[in-house]
């Protein structure tokens, strides 16, 4: 810990300075854990809430998310117009924003971002990566959605029919209309790079034009970020962002490890309390939250997330309906979510995969599709196994789980297995690895169910959905399927899915609650649990805005110690 702390003082020391007016209180470092290493720093490839944390602070889109309300603003784009028909989407593109420095730029004018890097950008997002795989971003922005992005990724046209520029704007052009596709643009993997930095085979040095700047990490486990003196935005006072000097990221998959680095002062906020710590931190110290000013805060919120296990659909036991509805019918999650969550959860999984979270859904038919979930039933668990040919799990054989080890998800794994057994009479084999091995044996289809989660991508049912769209579900099963790793395919579910992006809001949300229902009628999945988030930080840590997309946004957090009579007033 000295050693990085040395580092990171030598590296703020010797990062060139600035002449913009600088924040009162501006300067110091914001420090927390991951909970797990990235898996890629190819903005384009990120499809992991750990690679996102870390890149979202250096890497920028077109567009992004008001950390308060996830609202759309400006980003890389001033500003953007969207055709009448939903189809055609024009941003013009700001002239003042510079990458990052790096050996490759000779000068301060090749350090500027132009219409032809986002251009490049969304070209080499459309093509197969090094191992001959479709990007995150091909799957998510490009396939089935632009105009062209289809034949240019499998060589047959040179250029994108559907993106075209002229002057300083870039124009994207859809094949069916999609009002809510500027929120995709917000997502990481639609990050701008740099076409110089790209061809000169040094993207893994990770230039951006974000608010701080990668280093090469000092370590395996510890990645440091230093303010950008070059960036482009200031405060509603003329004030240079970011305000901190740098923000560094250790890696740490251990919960219990996480905590003793906060309550020791190495970083400054936790997410994702341990279960088993929740109620001693209250209740051993309560002062650190009722003092005035108070020592820490914690917050409480609902996140657009759910946490699930997923068939292989490969698997020909898991073809039959009736087997994966049994799996289902045979878990108890509200024993789950009392005994081993201890509460800590907005809502046992007995909906579908979207939280059901009504305020930031508005409209979505929750009750309805409640209707086709699956709440404990071990009478009708048993019926559904005897009917497809495996009664009290008789020559069904036993179940790979595969998940990435902690010390819920080994817990949560360990409780299911026992009620699976004691239900089905199947024994299911627990295979704890990494979190990227996880990830990459479910990509390419290694084992039986896995565990994973979603966090949502943008406020529409649409980004938890996609997940299950069968026609990015490679036809070739030794290919990976990253964007629908169940390898789920249902014509019914594919058609109202394509139906409700290209639709008005109102009928979106309801042919996205069809989907949904046939999703559950038909599940690839056992929807487990709907996240909320117990958040840990000092109270000196200020402007941080919490949000159900977990999305952090550094950018005017600053570190200041409170007075009594200043927080006083804060809260009057």
């Amino acid at each position: 810990m000295k050693l990085v702390l040395f580092i990171l003082l030598i590296l703020i020391l010797t990062s060139c300075g600035s002449d913009k007016k600088q924040f009162e209180f501006a300067g110091g470092s914001f420090k927390m854990a991951l909970d797990n290493t990235p898996t890629t720093f190819i903005p384009r490839e990120v499809n992991d809430v750990y690679s996102f944390e870390l890149l979202s602070q250096v890497m920028e889109g077109l567009v992004s998310f008001n950390p308060e309300d996830l609202s759309l603003q400006p980003q890389i784009a001033e500003k953007w117009n969207i055709s009448g028909d939903g189809t055609v989407f024009t941003f013009t593109i700001r002239d003042d924003i510079l990458f990052h420095e790096n050996p490759v730029f000779s000068s301060e004018e090749e350090r500027k971002l132009t219409v032809d890097d986002v251009l490049f950008t969304f070209e080499k997002a459309c093509k197969p990566n090094a191992e001959g795989n479709p990007t995150a971003a091909y799957l998510f922005l490009l396939s089935n959605q632009v105009k062209g992005a289809k034949e240019y990724y499998e060589g047959k046209a040179k250029s994108i029919s559907g993106i075209k520029v002229k002057k300083n704007q870039f124009e994207i052009t859809l094949i069916n209309p999609d009002q809510t596709y500027i929120n995709k643009l917000a997502n990481l993997s639609a990050s701008i790079v740099s076409r110089k930095v790209v061809e000169a085979n040094k993207e893994t040095d990770v230039v951006g034009t974000g608010p701080f700047c990668f280093t090469k990490p000092t370590d395996e486990n510890t990645y440091i970020l230093l303010k950008n003196q070059d960036y482009y935005l200031v405060d509603n006072k003329g004030n240079a962002l970011p305000y901190l000097d740098s923000v560094v990221f250790y890696v740490q998959t251990r919960k219990l490890e996480q905590l003793e680095m906060f309550e020791q002062g190495k970083t400054l906020l936790i997410s994702g309390l341990p279960t088993s710590r929740i109620t001693e931190m209250l209740e051993g110290r309560i002062s650190d939250f009722n003092a005035q000013p108070p020592l820490k805060e914690l917050y409480n919120n609902p996140l657009l997330t759910t946490q699930y296990y997923f068939f292989n659909m490969n698997d020909p036991r898991f073809k039959d309906v009736r087997v994966r509805k049994a799996f289902n019918y045979a878990i108890d999650r509200k024993r789950l979510a009392d005994n081993v969550l201890r509460n800590q959860y907005y809502e046992y999984g007995i909906y579908g995969i979207t939280p059901p979270i009504g305020s930031v859904f508005k409209g979505y038919n929750f009750s309805e599709i409640k209707k086709y979930g699956y709440d404990y039933n071990p009478d009708l668990a048993k019926q559904l196994l005897a009917e497809a040919g495996y009664p009290d799990g008789k020559g069904f054989g036993s179940v790979d789980l595969r998940l990435d080890i902690s010390d819920l998800n080994t817990a949560v794994a360990e409780e299911l297995a026992d009620q699976i057994y004691q239900t089905l009479g199947i024994n299911v084999n627990i295979d704890g690895s990494s979190f990227e091995q996880r990830n990459e044996d479910g990509n390419m289809g290694r084992g039986d169910l896995f565990r994973t989660a979603w966090i949502a991508d943008y406020s529409s049912p649409e980004t938890f959905l996609g997940n299950f769209y069968g026609k990015i579900v490679p036809k070739d099963k030794s290919q990976p399927s990253s964007g629908d790793q169940s390898r789920y395919v249902n014509p019914l579910f594919d058609k109202y899915f394509e139906q409700g992006r290209s639709a008005d809001q109102k009928r979106r949300l309801e042919l996205f609650s069809k989907a949904e229902i046939e999703l559950m009628k038909d599940p690839p999945i056992i929807p487990l649990w709907y996240a909320n988030d117990f958040t840990l930080s000092y109270s000196r840590v200020r402007n941080l805005k919490n949000n159900p997309m977990q999305f952090l946004d550094l950018r005017r957090v600053y570190i200041k110690e409170w007075t009594k009579e200043e927080y006083l007033k804060s809260i009057q």
